[in-house]
């Protein structure tokens, strides 16, 4: 899957469980701040990225994702470690 595909994907996610138009995330929009995520949501979001993606992501690494960008380049490495495992 390309890296324009896993952002949309997740673009998709963020903006049904914040509410706010695709439009309005972009890459370093913060997750908290813009989007007034908290972190229920932010779990929510985690869940669904596992889901879509059939990968894990680690308890310790949902606190330190806080943009678009960051996810991105999170479910990327975790796609990449799946297919060379």
């Amino acid at each position: 899957m390309s890296t324009n595909n896993v952002e949309q994907e997740i673009i998709s996610i963020i903006s049904d469980v914040s509410g706010f138009d695709e439009e309005e995330i972009k890459p370093d929009t913060n997750f908290f701040q813009d989007l007034e995520i908290d972190s229920i949501k932010a779990i929510e979001i985690t869940v669904a990225i596992e889901k879509k993606f059939k990968i894990q992501v680690r308890d310790k690494d949902v606190p330190n994702i806080t943009t678009l960008k960051q996810a991105v380049e999170l479910v990327n490495t975790l796609l990449t470690q799946k297919a060379t495992a």
